[in-house]
């Protein structure tokens, strides 16, 4: 086992590409097998570019002050206004430094604009996060044709304003969603398959990781079965078959796929990119493979590639649970570590999950 000190030297030689073939292609292959080295050579590689660029940005200050300092702005002024002739003559004797100067400048400015992701956002319009406007007109008819069948309506009759997929964390009313799902909420309920809708607070949020831990406050909930699925740690293998469940309608509705990338959008660590078809509505629902654990979170897909979708690895999800502070949690928050799903079908599999996973309805 390599000390902290060791592992950084030698992050640092592969990164600077001082590795010999072998080494390199060693190096390779324990970042493909252990995530946690992968995670460190990201973090290492971010860091080191935050310092470059740290210094480039004081060096870029230190030419602009020389610059200025040789530069006589106001004789300029006085000289050049007067006479056209001047002002050709005085161009000719001080082009080259303010020519410098304006380079400067600009510099300056595309560095402030990369610096504070001016850039970025044009860039990540190809990056869609999925949550749902709900449509006004749908909820009130579904709502209206509810009425009409005497079936009974619990919670607010406003359909909300967003929508997103949360699911059980435990049996005694923790759901996790992703945090830009309920973002500046001013109050989130939770609807289950039944129709019932119950009002949840905001437990804890993690927005590097986007994601948020809710509980159900209402009293009209009960205590849910024990959960048939488990929480994957170990990273999943390329090519495996994984399914999600969410609402990107007021329905639930399935969508089957496989895992196409061990990174996510951009090459986000964090996430895995997933070839399933999703919509608007689908943020925070579980992904799961084919023996039912849960392995991830669906987050976003990218727009202008078809099946490309992104979900929070589970490991960042443990992550974030083990962070909360213990004084934030009213009751235990115990997760199952029994699945019950592994020997059963897939249309078996969905049927005992479906009360588990609840539609998020954000006010």
């Amino acid at each position: 086992m390599k000390s902290d000190l060791e592992l950084t030297n030698q992050i640092e030689a592969y990164l600077r590409g001082e590795l010999s073939s072998a080494e390199q292609a060693e190096f390779d292959q324990l970042r493909a097998s252990n995530p946690d080295i992968d995670h460190k050579v990201v973090e290492h590689q971010n860091f080191t570019k935050q310092l470059s660029e740290y210094g480039n940005r004081r060096q870029l200050a230190a030419n602009m002050d020389a610059i200025h300092q040789q530069l006589d702005i106001i004789g300029l002024k006085d000289e050049v206004l007067p006479k056209t002739v001047q002002i050709r003559n005085l161009w000719k004797k001080y082009r080259v430094n303010t020519a410098i100067a304006a380079s400067i400048a600009m510099i300056a400015v595309l560095s402030t604009m990369l610096s504070t992701g001016y850039f970025s956002k044009t860039i990540s319009t190809n990056y869609s996060a999925l949550r749902r406007e709900i449509n006004n007109i749908k909820r009130s008819q579904n709502a209206l044709i509810k009425n009409i069948n005497n079936k009974p309506v619990k919670g607010p009759s406003d359909p909300g304003h967003f929508g997103g997929t949360g699911f059980a964390l435990s049996s005694n009313g923790y759901v996790v969603t992703n945090y830009h799902v309920i973002k500046d909420a001013d109050s989130v309920y939770i609807q289950n398959t039944k129709g019932e809708s119950f009002k949840v607070k905001q437990v804890y949020v993690d927005p590097a990781y986007d994601i948020a831990v809710l509980q159900i406050v209402d009293p009209n909930f009960k205590t849910l079965p024990s959960l048939p699925y488990s929480f994957k740690k170990a990273t999943s293998d390329l090519g495996e078959n994984v399914y999600t469940i969410g609402f990107p309608r007021d329905d639930q509705v399935i969508g089957k796929g496989y895992l196409s990338s061990r990174t996510g959008y951009d090459g986000d660590s964090v996430a895995y990119q997933v070839d399933i078809p999703v919509n608007p509505g689908n943020s925070g629902g579980p992904l799961l493979d084919n023996r039912g654990n849960i392995i991830g979170i669906i987050s976003g897909k990218q727009t202008q590639s078809d099946g490309a979708a992104f979900a929070i690895k589970s490991k960042y999800l443990l992550k974030a649970l083990e962070a909360i502070p213990k004084d934030l949690l009213e009751d235990k928050l115990v997760l199952n570590k029994k699945n019950t799903l592994s020997n059963l079908s897939p249309t078996d599999q969905i049927k005992k999950l479906q009360d588990y996973i609840f539609m998020v309805k954000v006010y």
